[in-house]
């Protein structure tokens, strides 16, 4: 019955000149015959052998296989039909010498998409046939020619192909070796095509059951050429199309492949990995120290700035309606934008005033009420809301031999109107005293957070310092350079003393306490006397002081003070007439009545309000609460906060994105050499395995297939090359962190990220 056929196949080579291989050849091949091809060097057998194999394409022509035609194969049809319908046997064996002697038999089964144990049971089986039971897990290197030729045609025959092709299968072996292969092969050609390639003559003549000899290309003689009986009975019988199952090796069957082949050269893949791993220490320490030198100053930001508030004041600011290029809808430059550093070689002229305009932040009783709802909307974001009041308080202190004024007023300071203590030394404590006591020690004997409108503290900074201003402002004028903290705990030397005993009135204007007079009024029984409770001092983690030294008292006092001054008789008068009722002049503008009225206390509207949040994250999260507020409203009915700490933090933003930028680019440099060095090294491999490539290519594989042994060979060297480079780097930072410390103080400061580590 006709296997194969070849009609009309003709095979040329281009290497600066034409060769012709193989000259219009028209051979048929039974199903079951042992065909030996005999023919001086060059005559075209190797060629005729690999175009029946698919291991090389025919010119023109057809190879017809079990009657379908091979014209239009794809690779991907001729990659299948190695693997299903051909095995091979060559001279050299071609064994993969890092696989046992089971491995290289299991190898084609790989392919066909056979389950692991079913191709460990036919790869022994296969084994057993050809006597080599007891060899199973040998190395190749580790048996004679004739047993490596056996294991090779065990590997020819394990997929059952219908063909089985040998190139000089005797070639490097003894007579007495030849023979036992060839007795296989005699064996084989019972069930099977057996078409060999060989120099041996008597060999052929003896085992045979056809010789064809070739000369320049051509078919000189047939000992046994298929009759037209067979072609006519062989192409009735046959069917019209025969369809290979496609080939296919896993990455897992790739990866084992390609470790088993690395096991095999050790040193070198240590060390391949080791010098692929410097590229990857270099980007890692690069990374490492800019992650370490982002979290700390991170953390010195959030540490620092953490405590500044979210403020909204009531003074005007100057906002910029500059935008855009010059000249307007209608060419006129004094409403137009302009674009910053410009080019041209023009001074414009422009109306400042239509440029720009002023806005004031009008708080209103619906704005309090909405600022209230911030921590119930967002409790875990804000530490403590506080308001400031414009209204003056009459704080007399009683020093050594005199009662003086202590002055309370703050001085406003930005376009915003913030409220800001200029050596004032009084300030307004939180409500939270878990947020205070979270940033503050109390400290000495005694010492106790105050409770009610007439207790107050002493706050202090780190070197438990006060600058001298405040004792001269408390009357303390003995020129100490010491005090004890019994010198104030407990002590009673502060009294806040009402309008109505602060002003005395005469006729239509009011008149303001004598200094001679603050001590009558310290021991008159109306107003509020203040002791100091206890010495507040920050904590040593703490990097930014929430108060400044002085007095901090409760926000019960201001409340009080408020309320009761408001009803004071000089609040009351100056609310009925438009002139000052402490000079007797007209006011300028209502501007100027208002700021009078909140200063005796008659406008009870808080000036300013500060809100503090828990953390640096979540000033964000009140910001977009506050601008909720605005939302639909007119610009002069929205109210506008700062916030300094975005200020500052742009500036240590704007120095960290350099320093990143920077450190990226010298761990890119790193990353590229490390790429370049393994890119390197798989060419090396890929020059070194040409004949591995060759054996997998004959069974099947697919230029897909071997691309993945030699990728996962890639990842493999690369995975180890990066486990070490982490490993290593991990280890640096121990001493670069030691180092950095002794030098800066500074702990921790090359930290390498997790995800950078498992990515690396």
């Amino acid at each position: 019955m006709l296997k194969l056929k070849l009609a009309n196949i003709k095979k040329t080579y281009k290497n600066g000149e034409v060769v012709t291989a193989l000259k219009d050849i028209s051979i048929g091949f039974r199903e079951n015959e042992l065909v030996s091809i005999l023919g001086q060097s060059g005559c075209g057998k190797t060629t005729l052998l690999n175009i029946i194999g698919g291991l090389d394409q025919y010119d023109s022509g057809d190879l017809i296989i079990n009657g379908l035609s091979t014209k239009k194969f794809k690779n991907s049809d001729w990659d299948a039909y190695r693997n299903h319908s051909i095995g091979f046997v060559f001279q050299s064996y071609n064994l993969i010498g890092h696989q046992t002697v089971l491995q290289n038999v299991e190898i084609a089964m790989t392919l066909s998409g056979v389950s692991a144990p079913e191709r460990k049971q036919r790869a022994k089986q296969a084994l057993t046939e050809v006597g080599l039971a007891d060899h199973l897990n040998k190395k190749p290197n580790q048996l004679s020619g004739g047993q490596m030729q056996r294991v090779a045609i065990a590997r020819a025959l394990v997929n059952n192909p219908d063909i089985i092709l040998a190139d000089e299968p005797t070639g490097a072996l003894d007579s007495h070796t030849s023979v036992q292969v060839m007795d296989i092969l005699k064996e084989i050609s019972r069930t099977r095509l057996v078409i060999m390639v060989t120099h041996n003559g008597e060999l052929a003549e003896e085992y045979s059951d056809r010789i064809i000899r070739l000369l320049d290309g051509e078919v000189q003689s047939d000992s046994n050429p298929i009759t037209e009986a067979e072609v006519v009975n062989g192409s009735a019988k046959q069917p019209e199309r025969q369809k290979f199952k496609k080939t296919s090796m896993s990455l897992f069957t790739a990866t084992l492949l390609s470790f088993k082949n690395l096991l095999t050269k050790r040193g070198r893949t240590i060390i391949t990995a080791f010098a692929g791993s410097i590229g990857i220490i270099g980007v890692a320490l690069v990374l490492a120290l800019s992650n370490g030198l982002s979290n700390y100053m991170n953390s010195m930001q959030s540490d620092a700035l953490s405590s500044f508030p979210i403020t909204i004041g009531t003074g005007e600011q100057t906002i910029d309606l500059t935008e855009g290029p010059p000249g307007g809808p209608e060419g006129n430059n004094d409403t137009a934008g302009y674009t910053e550093y410009p080019k041209e070689n023009i001074v414009y002229s422009y109306d400042k005033e239509k440029n720009s305009k002023q806005h004031s932040n009008i708080i209103t009783q619906d704005y309090l009420n909405y600022v209230e709802k911030v921590e119930t909307e967002l409790p875990t974001a804000v530490n403590n809301i506080s308001y400031t009041h414009g209204v003056n308080i009459n704080l007399l202190a009683k020093g050594q031999d005199t009662t003086v004024k202590f002055e309370t007023m703050s001085v406003p300071s930005g376009g915003m109107g913030m409220m800001e203590n200029n050596n004032t030394y009084w300030q307004e404590l939180p409500e939270n005293n878990d947020f205070i006591l979270s940033q503050y020690d109390l400290i000495g004997e005694g010492s106790r957070m105050p409770n009610g409108k007439n207790e107050v503290v002493l706050v202090i900074d780190k070197y438990n310092r006060i600058d001298k201003e405040f004792f001269e402002k408390m009357g303390i004028m003995n020129n100490l350079e010491n005090y004890q903290f019994s010198d104030f705990i407990g002590k009673t030397i502060l009294k806040v003393v009402p309008n109505n005993d602060y002003y005395t009135k005469n006729g239509d204007l009011f008149t303001v306490a004598a200094p001679q007079d603050y001590e009558k009024l310290y021991d008159k029984d109306t107003g509020t006397k203040l002791t100091i409770t206890g010495i507040l001092r920050p904590k040593e983690d703490v990097s930014s002081s929430y108060m400044l030294p002085g007095i901090a008292y409760t926000t019960s006092l201001i409340d009080t003070v408020v309320e009761e001054e408001q009803k004071s008789e000089i609040a009351i008068a100056q609310q009925d007439t438009d002139k000052n009722v402490l000079l007797g002049t007209p006011f300028t503008d209502d501007k100027a009545k208002e700021h009078a009225l909140v200063m005796l206390g008659a406008v009870t509207t808080p000036t300013g309000i500060n809100i503090y949040p828990k953390d640096f994250e979540s000033k964000e999260q009140i910001k977009e609460y506050l601008d909720k507020f605005n939302n639909g409203k007119d610009d002069d009915d929205q109210l506008i906060y700062s916030d300094r700490a975005e200020t500052i933090s742009s500036i240590t933003g704007t120095l960290l994105d350099t320093v990143t930028y920077v450190l990226t680019g010298f761990a890119g440099i790193s990353l590229l050499v490390s790429t370049i060095m393994i890119g390197i090294i798989t060419y090396v491999s890929v020059i070194e395995r040409t004949k591995e490539i060759g054996i997998l290519r004959s069974v099947g594989a697919r230029k897909k297939d071997i691309s993945r042994v030699f990728n996962a060979e890639t990842l493999i060297i690369g995975f180890t090359a990066g486990t070490l480079g982490v490993v290593i780097t991990y280890l640096l930072t121990i001493p670069i962190n030691s180092i950095i410390l002794n030098l800066t103080s500074i702990s921790g400061i090359a930290s390498i990220n997790p995800v950078h580590a498992v990515s690396l």
